[in-house]
């Protein structure tokens, strides 16, 4: 069994979405939040991002997370308590290290969660 939490700090996710014209994997590399067995990326690209079309289309996901991969399902996020997380999570992990100024994308990006399932072997 993994500690989820160890892998927290890693820098990037990859997340692996079925293509939801193609069929096929489409695997991006993105920055990340975590909390228990949930993870969070911000979608820049709100809505008309192909990973967050691939998730509204089909929710089953893979994340590659260091050497592990967990089966995982996706959801876009609603105004609430969980986007306000997710913003802060993300914020407060790669604001520190980043020289840009990240404010108006935590604030404006679209949040969606991943609720990781087993890991994949």
């Amino acid at each position: 069994m993994t500690d989820l939490e160890s892998l927290s700090g890693e820098q990037f996710l990859y997340l692996t979405t079925t293509g939801r014209r193609t069929g096929n994997p489409h695997e991006i590399e993105i920055w990340f939040g975590m909390n228990g067995r949930s993870v969070y990326i911000l979608a820049g690209g709100r809505e008309k991002s192909d990973t967050v079309r691939n998730i509204m289309a089909d929710p089953r996901v893979t994340v590659r997370l260091g050497q592990q991969t967990f089966a995982g399902t996706g959801r876009v996020l609603g105004a609430g308590e969980e986007d306000a997380l997710a913003r802060r999570l993300l914020l407060a992990k790669y604001e520190p290290t980043y020289s840009g100024d990240l404010k108006e994308w935590g604030e404006t990006a679209l949040p969606i969660a991943v609720d990781l399932g087993d890991e994949i072997t």
